[in-house]
Order: C-alpha cells, then sequence, then structure tokens
C-alpha cells in the first residue's frame, strides 16, 4: 500500500517522471508502475491452488460418506475420527494423516450446510429465580488408583456462585443428596432448576416440554417447594451456564489431576475450589461472585427443617450365608437367617436395619455380584464352628482391608500351639468378640503389648484391655494426728515368764 502511494506522489509530483523513470527509481517492474497509476488499491495476490495428491485420491471415498450421513440418525453420524480409521480398514494403500483428513471433512460439511452455527439471545437472571444443574466426568487419584467420577455441579444464574461434589456414580441418592448440599452451601433453595432430561428425575419425554417425572423427585421438589424445567433433547445450550461453569471448574481445579486418600478427601477439595471462586468477577457484573451469593440469600426460599428420607428403601430375606441382596451385590447381616431386613440404600453406604435398630453398615459397592462381608457379623457362628475361621472369605476381606495386622496371627498361632488348634481358634474368636464390643484399636494394642511381654494368654489381653476401666473403690485418708487415740502402752510380759520359768521346774 505504501510503496502504491510513493509511486504515485513520484509520478505526479517528481521532475519530468515516466513509467520507465519511476519504475527504475523503486526498482519495480514497470507493469506495477501502471497499476498504481491505475487504481491506489493494490489487487489482490492470487493464492496458487496446491496439490493435495494424499486426499484427493480418497476425497470421493469421503464424499460418499459425508452423503449417506445426511440420512442417518444424529448421534449416529461420522466422525473425522470415525472417518480417517475406515480409510486406513478398506483404503490401506493410501497412507493419509487423520489431521489432513480432520480439515477436509470439515470444509466439506461446511459447503454441504452440515455445520450450522446459531445465535443465542442473551439472558438476564434476577435474584434467587433460576440455578442450573447438571452432571460431568472428571478423573482422580484416589488411594493411588485413578478413578473416574461423575461430578455434580448446581449453578445460580444471578450470582454466578457454583457448588460442585464428586460421587462415584450418578445415582438417584447422590442426585438428591447434593441438592441438599447445595441448598446448605447457598443459604437457600432457587425458585427453579434448571436439568437435562436425566433418568433420575425424568421418566418420559413426551410432547413439548412436558416431562413424565418419577415419583421421587416429584416428592423431592415437592418437599423443597422449587420447580423443575428441562431442556430440549440435544440442546445442551438452554443451560449453558452450568455447561460453562463444569468446563471453567475442569481447567482450574481438577488440573493437574487431584490427589486424595478418599472420596470425601476429593470433596474437602472441591470446596476449597468452590470457596476460591467466590472470588471471581464474571463478565459484567459489579459484585464478585461471593458478594453476589450473599445477596442472593436474602431472596432464595427459606431451608425446611424436616429431613428428606434420602435412601432407597427395600425388604430383603437373609439367605443362608448371613448375607441381604441390594440391587446387584449382598451385603452381610448378623441378623439370623429367614429374617426380613429392611435395606436403606445411600450414595455412600448400605444401612441394614432389624426393626428399628440400624444393625450392619457397609461402603456401597458399584460394582456387580459382589459379596461385601464383615467378619464381625460371622463371630456369633464361629463360637460354635470355629474350624471355618481361618479359610472364610470375611476373614480374607478384612485381610485385603488391612483390618487384620500381623499380630493377630502371631498371636493367634500362639494360642494353638499352646491350646490346640480348636481350643486356640475358639480364644481367638473370643477376643475378636472383645473388639466388637470396646474397639479393634484397642484389641490390636493389647495383643501387641502381650506379644511384647511374650505373654500369649488370653486372660492378659483382656485385662489390657479392661485395665482402664476397672473401679476401684479409694481409700480412705486419714490425719496422722487422729492416729493418737489408738496408741497403747507396751505390754509388760514378767508375769507370763514367771509362769513358764515355773512350768519348766515341773
Amino acid at each position: 500500500m505504501e510503496l502504491f502511494e510513493q509511486i504515485r506522489r513520484e509520478f505526479e509530483f517528481g521532475p519530468g517522471a515516466s513509467v520507465k523513470s519511476v519504475a527504475k527509481k523503486f526498482g519495480v517492474h514497470r507493469r506495477m508502475v501502471r497499476q498504481a497509476l491505475a487504481d491506489a488499491d493494490p489487487p489482490g495476490r492470487k493464492v496458487p491452488e496446491r496439490k493435495r495428491p494424499r486426499i484427493d485420491s480418497v476425497a470421493e471415498f469421503i464424499d460418499r460418506i459425508l452423503a449417506g450421513d445426511s440420512n442417518a440418525p444424529r448421534k449416529q453420524k461420522h466422525t473425522s475420527h470415525r472417518i480417517w480409521r475406515r480409510i486406513q480398514l478398506e483404503r490401506p494403500e493410501v497412507v493419509v494423516a487423520e489431521s489432513t483428513v480432520r480439515q477436509y471433512v470439515r470444509e466439506r460439511k461446511h459447503e454441504l450446510g452440515q455445520l450450522k452455527r446459531e445465535t443465542f439471545v442473551p439472558q438476564s437472571y434476577n435474584w434467587g429465580v433460576e440455578a442450573q444443574v447438571d452432571w460431568y466426568e472428571a478423573y482422580a487419584d484416589v488411594d493411588g488408583s485413578r478413578e473416574k467420577l461423575q461430578v455434580f455441579c448446581m449453578r445460580s444464574m444471578a450470582s454466578g456462585g457454583a457448588f460442585h461434589r464428586a460421587y462415584w456414580r450418578a445415582t438417584q441418592q447422590a442426585f438428591f443428596e447434593a441438592h441438599e448440599r447445595a441448598f446448605d452451601y447457598f443459604g437457600g433453595v432457587f425458585q427453579k432448576l434448571r436439568y437435562d432430561n436425566l433418568s433420575s428425575a425424568v421418566r418420559r419425554i413426551m410432547k413439548g416440554h412436558e416431562r413424565g417425572q418419577t415419583e421421587r423427585f416429584i416428592t423431592f421438589r415437592s418437599h423443597w417447594k422449587f420447580e423443575a424445567d428441562f431442556c430440549t433433547p440435544g440442546e445442551g445450550h438452554e443451560k449453558g451456564g452450568v455447561e460453562g461453569e463444569a468446563g471453567y471448574f475442569r481447567r482450574n481445579h481438577w488440573v493437574p489431576v487431584p490427589q486424595a486418600r478418599d472420596l470425601d478427601h476429593i470433596n474437602d477439595q472441591l470446596m476449597e475450589g468452590c470457596r476460591a471462586d467466590e472470588r471471581r468477577q464474571i463478565g459484567e457484573r459489579t459484585e464478585a461472585v461471593g458478594e453476589g451469593m450473599r445477596i442472593e440469600r436474602d431472596h432464595l426460599i427459606a431451608l425446611t427443617g424436616e429431613v428428606f428420607p434420602l435412601g432407597e428403601v427395600s425388604f430383603a430375606i437373609v439367605d443362608g450365608k448371613g448375607c441381604v441382596k441390594a440391587r446387584t451385590n449382598w451385603y452381610s447381616t448378623p441378623s439370623r437367617a429367614g429374617m426380613t431386613v429392611r435395606v436403606n440404600l445411600l450414595p455412600q453406604i448400605v444401612e441394614i436395619w432389624e426393626d428399628d435398630q440400624c444393625v450392619a453398615q457397609h461402603e456401597r459397592c458399584y460394582e456387580r455380584s459382589r459379596q461385601i462381608l464383615n467378619l464381625e457379623h460371622y463371630l456369633d457362628v464361629l463360637e460354635r464352628k470355629p474350624g471355618a475361621l481361618a479359610g472364610s472369605k470375611p476373614l480374607e476381606q478384612w485381610r485385603r482391608l488391612g483390618r487384620w495386622p500381623d499380630c493377630y496371627d502371631r498371636f493367634w498361632q500362639a494360642l494353638i500351639t499352646r491350646h490346640g488348634k480348636q481350643t486356640g481358634t475358639r480364644q481367638m474368636i473370643e477376643l475378636l468378640s472383645m473388639g466388637r464390643q470396646h474397639g479393634y484399636d484397642l484389641l490390636q494394642e493389647a495383643i501387641h503389648t502381650a506379644l511384647t511381654l511374650d505373654c500369649k494368654d488370653v486372660a492378659a489381653v483382656r485385662h489390657l484391655i479392661t485395665a482402664d476401666t476397672l473401679q476401684r473403690a479409694p481409700l480412705p485418708i486419714i490425719e496422722v494426728a487422729a492416729l493418737a487415740r489408738y496408741d497403747r502402752p507396751m505390754p509388760v510380759m514378767d508375769d507370763y515368764d514367771q509362769l513358764v520359768g515355773t512350768a519348766v521346774q515341773l
């Protein structure tokens, strides 16, 4: 542009300027001088069309696939990666990079009108009116193992505040529990919550915006007095606030991959991330997120004092192995075989109730056809059948969980050596029963102390466990001066000595 300007000025105002002299002065071709004199705007440069031998050899193949996708279901169309894989399988003689295929597919979809970009209308929200809810996936290293977690997210659309909580599975019990924890975090309940058509809430999608909702979800929203609104299937932008929040939170608080001891430790870290984000200022908002949450708290529906039963309740019969079935797994219970018990399924635990008493509690297992057994539930049976302890599955699970330390095996072996296999095992079971009563940490400490003192006796371990609980009557405190009234003169033995002497003479 600047060169054209200089050529035009030189030709107009330069002394004796001609096309030839101007071209010589600026070192350009006379054709360029004529172009500059004809138009102040330089002509556009021609971009040479590059040959693409690799992609051109499969262009027709790709075009046929894209044409066939025009009548395919939305979720069963070819991706660029799938097309590249088909080229490898069906056209092995063509070696083409996946990035090249992606670029060509993007260009052809744009030409065919298969790439649609919509225009969205910005929305404004009043305090306490709407929040959006969604699940997303994230990975964490839990106890040294990389696990995929399901993360619940609720985002306020007015303040921008968000609550995140991780679960092993996105069950209905976890869905309800996460709601209640989110309500506690925000300090109240929003008037309307917007969802995807997730199975925890929607039983059937009907015409328009009507949804057949699950009975439990209807009861839950009735309890907390909020209105539920559901997005159009496949239109995730209708809850774009929580979609964007999940991406932001994942990039800022799930990177690098969190390290944690257990799921509770992960959730503690997530809560720290939620608190840290309260210092953010989003978009055109004049206040920080935390300040907006404090303003919004006065506009939320007040929390009710009534407790909503989160668990999934079922009734099961105790089988011959002392277990009840909950969903797809079996959990042990001390209840007798044949008894009907109540099973309360919560997000992280499984409770087994007999009448009005919780007799067993297990960590919930999300695998299938597993037996979750607690050795403590079989101690009464093992007292009658001590020979079953050594090869029992509950003992194996206690070893795997670290609940059976090495000192137990050493003391058990010492009891067998001293009393025989059956009697020694029975005495070990007796000690385990004491652990159930007084706590297994205290039992382990007592057994370890007994082994240190080279004492292999059950009575000694029992004494060590109960030593701190023994009640001794306190001795009365007597002042020394008060004992003076008990003073007596020393006896005189002269008369006795005389009698003894007389007896000797006789």
